[in-house]
């Protein structure tokens, strides 16, 4: 089927309901579908969670899917979109869940991934593809789909916006003074997760240095308020955590103000992107080159092809572009010393 042009498209809607990570690459797309056409309609589906980082967008109807409640999900999601027809669906998720969804979204034209990448039934109805392009970042892929509308030019904008209440958490949060620096200790996956000793060293670095004010931040997930405790209990100096006490949007907010952000391969090395603050992201299991911190990837210690060497007994060229190297021991290939020297890099010119 022949493509339309973005300028002659009324209404679009983007299926794309989880991670966080993945949640704010679709903001440049958003930020650019609406530079190339001020007026389409734009409706997100999204998953619960993620919606609240990203509620309030202008110019964007979100439809909430909970994955929780199952079929019941899919039933209401079929009833609100009974009475349309979208010009255009961005089917941005191949999961079988999200296919499951798109199934249930009326649209003229359906634009998903490229075949190599669909997986559990990706391509059924689709219309479209985005090219295949080999090793791209997650976010790059992202922009094939309005490119293939004739979107030229990328607006690469995360538009995530704070209330009152957020940011005066986050001004309270901060030091005035001190270079504010946070710390996302824990992933969803453990693998992904740096060891607590490995923390204390560079809080402990990061507060003799640059007498930082270190904020420890986490979920409300048992695990992640754990080793917030055990890191915040075993540091030479205090250190401010806040591990279950915020939101997305607090956090948001609190990174919009930091000097500097550390964080594993999660959500929040993301959000620190989003915020444009400058952030180090620790990699071993995955490589920066796909799932880094989209403007800060300079910045990330990625130690993905040293694990590919040790655990895979091969390159990492050679490894299937999306791959997860899952030995519990694959993080301790960051050294304390790399991610030292890239704090040097970004805190020195500042504070020194």
């Amino acid at each position: 089927m022949k493509i339309t042009h973005i300028e002659n498209i009324r209404s679009l809607c983007i299926l794309r309901l989880s991670a966080i990570g993945d949640v704010t690459h679709v903001l440049p797309v958003v930020a650019t579908l609406q530079k190339a056409n001020p007026k389409l309609k734009i409706t997100w589906i999204i998953g619960k969670i993620e919606h609240k980082l990203v509620n309030g967008m202008p110019g964007v109807e979100f439809i909430i899917y909970d994955k929780n409640r199952g079929k019941n999900a899919l039933n209401e999601l079929k009833y609100t979109l009974k009475s349309r027809i979208f010009d255009v669906l961005f089917h941005m998720q191949y999961s079988f869940r999200a296919n499951r969804v798109a199934w249930k979204i009326p649209a003229k034209i359906r634009i998903g991934f490229d075949k190599k990448r669909s997986r559990e039934f990706h391509g059924f109805r689709l219309t479209n593809r985005i090219p295949a392009i080999e090793q791209q970042h997650v976010l790059d892929s992202f922009m094939e789909f309005p490119l293939l509308l004739g979107a030229m030019e990328k607006v690469y904008e995360w538009n995530i916006s704070t209330n009152l209440e957020e940011q005066e958490f986050a001004n309270k949060i901060l030091h005035p003074t001190k270079p504010n620096v946070i710390i996302n200790p824990c992933s969803s996956m453990s693998y992904r997760d740096w060891r607590v000793e490995n923390y204390i060293q560079i809080i402990d670095f990061l507060q003799n240095k640059y007498a930082a004010h270190v904020i420890i931040c986490g979920s409300p997930n048992s695990h992640e308020i754990a080793t917030a405790d055990k890191i915040a209990a075993n540091t030479c100096q205090p250190c401010c955590n806040i591990a279950g006490k915020d939101t997305l949007k607090k956090l948001f907010a609190l990174m919009q103000q930091a000097a500097l952000v550390i964080s594993s391969d999660s959500g929040p090395l993301h959000i620190a992107n989003a915020a444009g603050t400058a952030v180090i992201g620790l990699h071993a299991s995955t490589t920066a080159k796909r799932s880094g911190a989209y403007q800060f990837r300079h910045l990330a210690v990625d130690c993905f092809a040293k694990a590919a060497k040790k655990y895979e007994n091969t390159s990492a060229d050679k490894i299937k572009w999306g791959h997860q190297i899952k030995h519990p021991d694959v993080m301790q290939l960051v050294s304390v010393e790399a991610v030292k020297a890239k704090v040097v890099e970004v805190l020195d010119p500042i504070y020194h």
